[in-house]
């Protein structure tokens, strides 16, 4: 890829998946930055990447579809940039775009609200505040079927010990939860002092009472939770997802649901959700029959994919976004690029913190 020299002439930038949210936050700080933004409503794939010829930019989120055939339209249009406001980055063909497209993304935007959306989904599943809320706007005051556990004294598990799963970890051991952790890179002198223990994904998976998801998806992490891990787990166990949604085997937690051998799921996110989420399908049947069954059950909550929607994660997003694309076009900076070499562990620069 040629050099990139600063220029004078706005950016010019393709924006899918457009939601009212993003055009407000991102409208709000564009004029701090040389970009022109064009938004377009759908998803970004093979089918509609031509939207995208002439631009310099496209910028996409967690459900857009960055495969080989979209890369190469992307490529043949002009486009330079893939510029990702979210931090996950499953949804694209490193391969694919390595050397053709630059590709950076927003490592961190406000741990804080996914952590503690996490939390919200814990305490509303466990004492059941959704279900009381609906009685309630009915005049209906009883108490039966509405009965939690206390948090304090039980176990709680975080696969993933990175921000958003220290934070929550950090909440939980404010409850008087003992805390258990497992990561392939543990970080110890947090453990340390905040008097948390690091132990395998078996035990965890035996000893927790609340098991909250914080690792990426990876090809080692599919299915993290599935029919021989959740086969380990207390009967009474709350599972939390606000990761991914293939770290968990749908089908396989649907069958410990019916067989009561798991206490409950708050779900965030799902595997298939790309199809149904951030969309409003209220009038209409849900054909996919894995998460219409999952609806039905009385021990689980699920939400769709809201964990970042705060005011401080938006203004985040935002601004790092048009800061990676400005940054480019100005400098040449990529301290956000996602590394394809670092994904294969052949990176040079993977130990500057610069890639991955």
């Amino acid at each position: 890829m040629n050099t990139v020299m600063k220029r004078e002439s706005p950016v010019r930038v393709a924006f899918f998946d457009t939601k009212p949210y993003d055009r407000e936050y991102f409208d709000a700080y564009k004029s701090s930055f040389n970009v022109e933004i064009k938004y377009f409503p759908s998803k970004l794939s093979a089918d509609t990447a031509s939207l995208a010829k002439g631009y310099d930019t496209v910028c996409a989120f967690v459900n857009d579809e960055l495969d080989a055939p979209t890369a190469d339209m992307l490529v043949e249009g002009g486009v330079r940039l893939v510029a990702l406001r979210c931090a996950g980055y499953n949804n694209v063909d490193l391969k694919a775009v390595w050397g053709r497209l630059h590709v950076v993304r927003v490592p961190a935007y406000s741990p804080h609200a996914v952590a503690e959306h996490a939390i919200a989904l814990l305490l509303t599943l466990n004492r059941k505040i959704h279900k009381s809320y609906i009685r309630t706007r009915e005049g209906n005051f009883t108490l039966a079927g509405l009965v939690g556990f206390d948090l304090f004294g039980k176990t709680a598990g975080i696969i993933g010990t990175g921000q958003i799963g220290r934070i929550t970890a950090e909440i939980l051991k404010g409850f008087g939860m003992k805390v258990l952790a497992t990561d392939p890179f543990p970080n110890e002198g947090w453990a340390a002092e905040k008097d948390i223990q690091y132990t395998t994904m078996e035990d965890l998976f035996r000893q927790s009472d609340v098991i909250s998801l914080h690792c990426p998806l990876t090809p080692e992490n599919h299915h993290l939770v599935n029919s021989e891990s959740l086969a380990k787990m207390k009967k009474n166990a709350i599972i939390i997802n606000t990761g991914r949604g293939a770290l968990i085997d749908t089908k396989a937690l649907i069958h410990a649901l019916k067989t009561h051998s798991l206490g409950g799921a708050a779900l965030d996110v799902y595997e298939e959700e790309d199809e149904y989420f951030f969309e409003d399908h209220s009038a209409s049947v849900i054909k996919d029959d894995v998460l219409a069954r999952l609806l039905t059950f009385p021990n689980v909550l699920i939400t769709g994919h809201q964990a970042f929607l705060t005011h401080e994660a938006l203004t985040a997003i935002a601004t790092t976004t048009l800061g990676n694309i400005q940054n480019y076009f100005d400098s040449g900076d990529l301290s956000n690029e996602i590394c394809y070499r670092c994904t294969q562990k052949t990176c040079s620069r993977k130990e500057t913190g610069r890639c991955f």
